[in-house]
């Protein structure tokens, strides 16, 4: 059995989308939807299943969970985020280790957009899915500057987005659970009037298919790009993950 944790999950595709592989590949196993309303209950919901062999971790949970897995990755530990999780044996104990797939996700569906002038990206929003995002712009040789509604140091609020810097920075990736169903009418507060032609607007949000955010960020001619593909990606990374 293999599983999504969250608080809210009626917007995820992930259990069609692992359920029709197991279908498809012959493979007798099943994925279903573990909303849990804190991360408390994490240990609890462990007890409860025990043919648990991999999960995937959504918002808020992807930094909250790692204080209860016995080892990271490397990448999930140079970013402080986990997505997946690999449930092993050892010494007769299940032995939790923490992975991030997002990263090979959301870089394998960026790279055919990105262009030699986009050299500077607005994150928007700092959960676990921005810390994957900043360490791919990063590699990528993007600067990135990441945006809060609670700045932190070096980071900006959507008050300080003045026309300068939606101008200088030709990438913004909406990092937030803003628009997701079923409160599909929520968008990040950005000056859309500013954005133009050259700029890409990318909402890690996959349903609607057409968030808010990317309908506003239209009307003033930017590209726009959904994360289904990204979803996918990192999906079918996990399930390497959890395989090999």
């Amino acid at each position: 059995m293999y599983g999504l944790i969250g608080k809210k999950l009626g917007h995820s595709f992930s259990a069609d989308f692992f359920n029709t592989k197991f279908e498809r590949e012959g493979i007798d196993n099943s994925y279903h939807l573990l909303p849990i309303d804190k991360i408390e209950d994490f240990p609890s919901l462990l007890d409860s299943h025990k043919d648990l062999q991999g999960l995937n971790v959504t918002i808020p949970y992807k930094k909250e969970i790692i204080r209860y897995l016995d080892a990271l990755s490397d990448e999930a530990r140079e970013i402080g985020a986990v997505n997946v999780i690999k449930f092993e044996e050892k010494n007769g104990k299940r032995f939790l280790v923490g992975h991030n797939s997002d990263i090979k996700g959301f870089e394998n569906s960026l790279l055919p957009l990105l262009r030699s002038d986009i050299t500077k990206a607005l994150v928007l929003g700092t959960g676990g899915a921005s810390q994957a995002v900043v360490f791919v712009l990063n590699k990528l040789g993007l600067k990135v500057t990441l945006v809060s509604r609670s700045p932190q140091e070096n980071q900006l609020s959507y008050q300080d987005l003045s026309p300068e810097i939606i101008k200088d920075n030709l990438l913004i990736v909406n990092t937030t659970p803003l628009g997701m169903f079923p409160d599909t009418e929520g968008f990040p507060p950005i000056p859309y009037h500013n954005l133009t032609p050259k700029h890409l607007c990318y909402d890690l949000v996959y349903n609607p298919e057409t968030t808010a955010f990317m309908k506003k960020a239209k009307e003033y001619g930017a590209k726009v790009k959904n994360g289904l593909e990204m979803l996918e990606g990192q999906a079918i990374a996990a399930w390497d993950i959890w395989t090999k």
